[in-house]
């Protein structure tokens, strides 16, 4: 009710935990808060904040657009839902090494267990679109010495998120993963590696725990969980799969309500007002209003 009652800190040692048991951990991403809620019902493992999804929440491209107060201020609401760890998409850190060192602290603020910063120039584009455009090696390995020397709990986990692979090739995204782990990265993100061969080249290579982006439409295979987990890959992503079946839900169902002129049509494809009332837990509020005003106010001492 009202706030998890976990703590950041236990969030932030249960992901470390979960990371050295060896086995795959699902996060899909979260539409807002209430998804968080019903990705944990599902049994996940954690989840994830995808900045795609901000953006285009708020009507934007992920071209860089959105800022780390924005994305820090969604993440607060969706880590006050959720007993599970959460790992946040944190762009380039949005800006200069400074800038980074900043993000880390306001989003070990939010809640949050951990976060991934890219090699990518700011502003951004989508990993998963041509054209994009990588900063130095040893700009990003300071990118992410600053983000670790901000740092205020040892256990909040740093990803670096390397693009390389686009612009490079699979080799020279190697090379830059090993840079940025020596340079306090925790974990390695690769994007858009192209198939299998790639994640396993990637696994063999890179002695830390490692992020698979499993998003739809993109430059890579959609790999399943287990195949991912006989690769040795710690986290899986699903980053934008909720966003776009729920905007395909609504699509589908203005055209529906324009053509008919009623919502009835569509009952049977909606989450139920009773469902809606168990997720959020309505009848503990009214237990809990209704035990308060029993107790009444305190004696008066004078």
């Amino acid at each position: 009710m009202l706030h998890t009652r976990t703590t950041p800190a236990g969030r932030r040692r249960t992901l470390r935990e979960q990371l050295a048991s060896g086995r795959l951990l699902r996060m899909p991403g979260a539409v807002n808060p209430y998804s968080a809620r019903l990705i944990q019902e599902a049994g996940f493992d954690g989840v994830y904040l995808s900045g795609a999804v901000i953006a285009a929440d708020l009507g934007l491209p992920d071209i860089g657009l959105t800022t780390a107060t924005e994305v820090a201020a969604r993440a607060g609401q969706l880590t006050r839902t959720t007993d599970l760890p959460a790992l946040v998409d944190a762009d380039t850190g949005f800006g200069e090494p400074l800038n980074a060192a900043r993000t880390v602290q306001l989003m070990e603020d939010a809640g949050l267990a951990g976060l991934h910063l890219e090699d990518q120039v700011n502003p951004k584009r989508c990993g998963h679109l041509d054209g994009k455009a990588l900063v130095s090696r040893e700009t990003m390995v300071r990118r992410v010495r600053a983000a670790a020397d901000a740092r205020r709990d040892a256990d909040f986990l740093l990803m670096a998120r390397t693009d390389a692979r686009a612009v490079e090739g699979l080799a020279a995204a190697i090379d830059r993963a090993k840079a940025y782990v020596d340079a306090g990265a925790d974990a390695v993100f690769p994007e858009a590696l192209a198939d299998e061969a790639e994640f396993d080249a990637f696994r063999r290579a890179v002695d830390v725990p490692l992020l698979a982006n499993m998003t739809e439409f993109g430059k890579g295979p959609l790999l399943r969980a287990r195949t991912l987990e006989d690769l040795g890959y710690n986290i899986v992503i699903y980053p934008v799969t909720l966003f776009r079946l729920a905007m395909g839900a609504v699509e589908d169902g203005l055209r529906t309500l324009a053509e008919e002129g009623t919502q009835e049509p569509l009952l049977p494809r909606m989450q139920t007002r009773s469902r809606l009332y168990e997720v959020l837990d309505y009848g503990s509020y009214g237990a809990f209003d209704t035990g308060v005003r029993e107790v009444g106010p305190p004696p008066c001492d004078s």
